[in-house]
């Protein structure tokens, strides 16, 4: 299970960026779902790594909910 949600108001000037800081946006959703089917051996681990590759999500971000 993975939780969604923000409460970062004023944090970014975009909703946008806002969502891409606290990971909850679209690629990162992707990336969660699939990581989340690797897990379980529904999908390769390949295709997580290239997902991060193609949508252009720094793997080495700082994650805010543990900050």
């Amino acid at each position: 299970m993975f939780t969604l949600g923000t409460d970062g108001f004023g944090r970014s000037d975009t909703r946008a960026r806002l969502r891409r800081f606290f990971a909850v946006d679209v690629e990162c959703t992707v990336i969660g779902t699939l990581y989340a089917l690797a897990e379980k051996n529904l999908v390769p681990r390949a295709l997580v790594a290239q997902a991060i590759k193609e949508l252009g999500v720094d793997p080495e971000q700082m994650q805010p909910q543990i900050v």
